[in-house]
């Protein structure tokens, strides 16, 4: 349904006690790549979501972020500040926090009343900073010349972390193992040249849920350029710049239009790229650019 994350209510408890996200479905099919070639698909359809996330925290000692060693969920009340929010973001690790209110003092009866992202938070930023860069010259100062992001060599500063990068005939074993190892959202495909053609993002998993595709297809077997083609239109030919998958930016442009372009719902990334040819020079992500603000 397009939907980030999916918040999991305990009715027993009455309390919501976590988070669903693509990178569930990453690790489930990274399970059954590995363990569950001997599974039924009616096993597979009456796994529970709570059998699942106590397999995670057992095989992975975490739960990535989504809950505290203590299991509760990482959230928020809606007094609490947006630096705040933002701080516990990039402390967890997680992509979004619940924003959750109770009238009573003992939490019962909570009610959800939005899932706060830092997209979000960067959005309110730039609504207050648009029209007053005076305040803050940093916002007109070109992306190259900050300390931000990840580069590829001899484009920026060293800092490193090696710019990931991917080509259509990557296998999706390989693209998924690469996204969870390096900790990131999404990863650019680029051609023999470094050029930009799209991005394999985490979200971009759960179209192997259309039709149960999933069950009949092994991951070292089907390449990137196939997985994407699974969740496009089949009129929509591979390498096109389709809606907002591909932002992109020169590494020219003052630091307000990639803020700007990360605001929008859905992107976690700004790709940069070369005038022209769009060979990818660096990457800069919502974490990178809060971690500037908040130092």
């Amino acid at each position: 349904q397009g939907i980030p994350v999916a918040p999991l209510w305990d009715s027993f408890r009455g309390q919501f006690v976590g988070l669903l996200s693509p990178l569930d479905f990453i690790l489930i099919l990274r399970e059954l790549e590995t363990h569950g070639s001997n599974l039924t698909e009616e096993q597979l359809e009456t796994h529970t979501i709570s059998a699942w996330k106590e397999a995670k925290r057992q095989t992975y000692g975490r739960n990535d972020g989504q809950l505290r060693s203590n299991q509760h969920l990482v959230h928020a009340t809606p007094y609490e500040s947006l630096r705040g929010i933002a701080m516990k973001i990039l402390e967890t690790g997680i992509s979004t926090v619940p924003i959750i209110y109770s009238s009573s003092t003992d939490g019962s009866f909570p009610q959800l009343l939005h899932l706060a992202s830092l997209s979000g938070i960067l959005k309110c930023i730039c609504r207050y900073f648009k029209n007053s860069t005076g305040s803050l010259p940093i916002l007109n100062q070109p992306v190259c010349s900050i300390p931000l992001g990840t580069w590829v060599p001899k484009i920026g500063e060293p800092n490193g972390h090696p710019l990931a990068m991917l080509r259509p005939n990557t296998s999706l074993s390989s693209a998924l193992n690469l996204l969870v190892q390096a900790g990131v959202s999404s990863i650019p495909i680029v051609d023999d040249n470094d050029s930009l053609i799209d991005t394999y993002s985490r979200s971009d998993i759960t179209a192997l849920a259309k039709d149960k595709v999933y069950t009949h297809i092994r991951l070292d077997e089907m390449t990137i350029h196939q997985a994407l083609q699974l969740g496009q239109d089949a009129n929509s030919p591979f390498g096109l710049f389709n809606g907002q998958r591909c932002q992109m930016c020169l590494r020219s442009d003052p630091l307000l239009k990639v803020m700007e372009r990360l605001a929008n719902p859905g992107v976690r990334r700004v790709f940069i790229v070369e005038a022209g040819s769009k060979r990818v020079e660096g990457v800069i992500s919502l974490s990178d650019i809060f971690k500037l603000l908040l130092s």
